[in-house]
């Protein structure tokens, strides 16, 4: 029964690229909801994300959700990010993984931006009423993973992505799944494909699209007060597939060094790939890091090199994690990411987790 269910999964992932990345490069730049492209995760971001082949636990949800099942017993994470540090805005997530019988794993996990207090300004008052707002973005995700004999595991996960202020909102529905093998005398091997952000287009709606004209008549040159609706698009969410794989060598029983690769095809932007190196001592001290370049450019009209994506390829990290007690499971751990940025100083992550 185990293998049918694996069979019919792998059918359907692997089909899937090529009806939702079908797409051609005048769709670059339509979707929305970019937030669901952002990562509050300090672990996977100081290694640019690109952790699709052994991503675990709670940050699977954002990465590759085959890994959510490959934890201990319960994993409880916080994370925070200062994004593109100048910009005011910041990113608060908090997710918790949970063993379900001894293959399986439920979890959840919610991000929200937080845009500080942004002036209200209107055509009648260009510079501020004196009052401020606050957009509210956030998306929650439920998600379920299975390991199959600890060497593949399987995952699907239901998002919802929320955008709104006072008067005006949208909202949908996206999932991901995704696959990781395993192998090797220490499973040194690994490999994983994923897929993201698959889901229901998005519209904005709201009392902020409707306007009060004047309209005029010969009879009534006063003119009349009427209400009239601003038609807006609906848009995409911003799916992308992802693949991976890691290596991991052991000089010595205390030291690791892992290396990966990773390719990601985006549907409304360029595709990517990139490498990088993680290295750990005792399982208990960590240091990352990784490069991520985009294929192809883009010219403006004097022939210079326009530089679409506001991430310079860099991104290095450092973790820590040691158990509560030696000899028990149970360990607290910090991570800390930075991913360079041009313009802007960069973005900043910090996670803090709890294994059981």
């Amino acid at each position: 029964m185990n293998k049918s269910i694996l069979l019919i999964f792998l059918i359907v992932l692997l089909a899937a690229p090529s009806t939702t990345f079908a797409g051609n490069p005048d769709r670059q730049g339509e979707a929305g909801a970019p937030e669901l492209m952002m990562n509050p995760w300090a672990r996977s971001a100081g290694l640019h994300s690109m952790t699709t082949a052994f991503v675990s636990g709670v940050e699977a949800m954002r990465i590759n959700i085959a890994g959510l099942s490959r934890i201990n017993k319960t994993e409880l994470v916080a994370g925070y990010a200062n994004y593109l540090d100048g910009t005011g805005i910041s990113m608060n997530a908090l997710g918790l993984s949970q063993k379900m019988g001894e293959n399986g794993a439920f979890g959840i996990s919610i991000m929200s931006l937080d845009f500080g207090d942004i002036p209200v300004t209107t055509t009648t008052q260009p510079d501020g009423t004196g009052t401020t707002f606050s957009p509210s973005w956030f998306n929650i995700g439920f998600g379920y993973s299975h390991t199959f004999e600890n060497k593949v595991s399987v995952g699907i996960l239901f998002r919802g992505v929320f955008e709104s202020t006072s008067d005006i909102s949208a909202s949908g529905i996206g999932i991901d799944a995704g696959v990781q093998y395993v192998t090797g005398p220490k499973d040194n091997f690994k490999f994983g494909i994923a897929i993201r952000n698959v889901g229901t287009r998005l519209k904005f709606g709201g009392e902020a699209l409707s306007q009060q004209v004047v309209r005029s008549t010969n009879d009534n040159p006063d003119g009349t007060n009427i209400t009239v609706r601003v038609r807006v698009e609906d848009f995409e969410l911003p799916s992308l597939l992802n693949m991976g794989i890691s290596y991991d060598l052991y000089p010595s029983d205390d030291y690791r060094f892992r290396v990966l690769a990773n390719f990601t095809a985006n549907s409304f932007s360029r595709d990517q790939i990139g490498g990088g190196v993680e290295f750990a001592m005792k399982e208990m001290f960590f240091i990352r890091g990784g490069y991520n370049l985009e294929f192809g450019q883009t010219l403006d009209d004097a022939g210079n090199e326009i530089q679409e994506s506001i991430y310079d390829g860099l991104s290095m990290g450092v973790g820590i994690e040691a158990p509560f007690k030696k000899g028990k499971p149970t360990k607290f751990g910090i991570d800390y990411a930075y991913r360079s940025s041009n313009p802007f100083s960069g973005t900043h992550n910090v996670s803090l987790r709890l294994s059981i």
